[in-house]
């Protein structure tokens, strides 16, 4: 047998080797949280990703599933056909005199059902067919309907970027004229009143940003809740806010707007209306009610066959007001497509002309106005450093554009919501391809 014996020189390596791999422990648990977290949180989000995750997720969709599920259920009970009864009579029983007891009883058991005229069966299964058309229809409007606010949500974040963008941006150009104002006060050329106003400037640009980045963040928070999500899973949104997309004329706009799910669900409307007549008119049709049984006379211990037929009159005349009023329902989806088409005439009339008119402002604004007060700015500053112009000259030349470049983000925004609301009556995309980040917010500014 041997002894052992650990040295305190080993003691002492082997406790720093313990330390050591503890540290590499913890450092790999740290890259892989960090991996984790990365992973967890992506930079840029497309606009179809966007799509296609609140097309499979936002909650207001998932309630078609059950109600095709509950017009499945419809379909099953309009399949079927009349029920069979059984039934059991007994007659002169438990009387006075001869009828007391049952020796003088007549027992009767007898089974029944109805036989259903003008094909009422077949009309209830036409009923049920052309709800879930409608159905469908509905789904697609409310799909569309998505579709779009995704769309306006998405251009709300792209535009929350720029303005960001631009605060930070502002933040900085304010701190330049702090830095230039301190410079002409140390050197007696201002008044130290115009620092404290600078001052002043500054600190209210760096409140816009923080506004502006408090805003960007709910703007986010509210474009991924159209997925069911509680808090965004990402930091930006990819595609140029200055990328409009092709003109198309109003008037073939309009005609697509006649396909929109919204006038095509007043034609399965109307299928159905015709359904729901034809099922009130078979009941102008009298059912027939038959029974066949045996009956047994006790007394003689006979029995004998027992056939009943029977059916109300006058069905027609009673039915004739179900008629009407079916027929009434029919007409009105007429009426009511022609108000919606007049509605959508409005709508994308007025989308088409504030669309055209947004493209114009950016286009305007970044063509002449904004280059003309960004050199105006250089020329102010480099005055106001010469001691030529004021500080309110410099002040107002630097809100100036500040103000143009923030109108043309707005106006950038705005041709693109109003964009996305004639995609949304149209039913189809204003470019010639697929509706994508790759033709609407994409591309080189204009």
């Amino acid at each position: 047998m041997f002894s052992t014996y650990t040295t305190p020189i080993f003691c002492a390596l082997e406790r720093r080797a313990l330390k050591i791999r503890c540290a590499l422990f913890g450092l790999l648990f740290l890259t892989f949280s960090s991996v984790i977290n990365a992973a967890a949180v992506r930079p840029t989000v497309t606009l179809t990703e966007v799509v296609q995750r609140s097309l499979s997720q936002n909650p207001s969709l998932k309630v078609f599933p059950y109600r095709y599920d509950a017009l499945q259920g419809q379909a099953e009970i309009a399949r079927l056909k009349p029920a069979y009864e059984l039934g059991f009579d007994a007659e002169n029983i438990g009387g006075t005199g001869n009828f007391s007891g049952v020796d003088n009883g007549e027992l009767t058991i007898a089974l029944s059902s109805v036989i259903e005229m003008g094909d009422k069966r077949a009309a209830r299964q036409g009923v049920v067919s052309y709800a879930r058309s409608v159905l469908d229809a509905n789904r697609q409007v409310e799909s569309l309907a998505l579709l779009g606010e995704v769309t306006r949500r998405y251009v709300d974040v792209l535009a929350a970027q720029e303005q960001l963008v631009l605060a930070g941006e502002a933040t900085e150009l304010a701190n330049e004229s702090l830095r230039i104002v301190k410079k002409r006060a140390a050197a007696g050329a201002t008044p130290e009143a115009e620092v404290r106003r600078a001052q002043a400037a500054a600190e209210q640009a760096k409140l816009a940003f923080l506004a502006e980045q408090q805003r960007f963040a709910y703007l986010k928070m509210a474009l991924a809740a159209l997925w069911g999500s509680t808090a965004p899973d990402f930091d930006k949104v990819e595609g140029n806010l200055f990328q409009f997309g092709d003109d198309v004329a109003f008037d073939i706009l309009f005609a697509k707007v006649e396909k929109n799910p919204a006038i095509e669900i007043f034609a399965a409307q109307s299928r159905l209306r015709d359904a729901e007549v034809r099922l009130a008119q078979t009941q102008s049709s009298a059912d027939i009610s038959w029974s066949v049984g045996v009956r047994r006379m006790q007394e003689t211990a006979d029995t004998a066959l027992v056939v009943d037929f029977s059916m109300p009159l006058f069905s027609g005349k009673r039915n004739s007001g179900a008629v009407t009023t079916a027929l009434a329902e029919k007409n009105q989806v007429f009426a009511q497509r022609e108000v919606m088409l007049l509605d959508l005439h409005t709508q994308l009339f007025r989308a088409f002309h504030n669309r055209k008119q947004a493209i114009v402002a950016v286009r305007t604004l970044g063509s002449n106005i904004i280059p003309a007060l960004e050199q105006a700015l250089t020329e102010t500053q480099a005055a106001y450093q010469r001691g030529r112009y004021g500080y309110l000259d410099y002040v107002s030349a630097r809100q100036e554009l500040l103000s143009a470049r923030r109108t043309q983000i707005e106006a950038a925004a705005a041709a693109l919501t109003f964009g996305a609301e004639i995609e949304q009556l149209t039913a189809q995309p204003l470019a010639m391809k697929p509706y994508d980040e790759d033709n609407t917010f994409s591309g080189s500014q204009q």
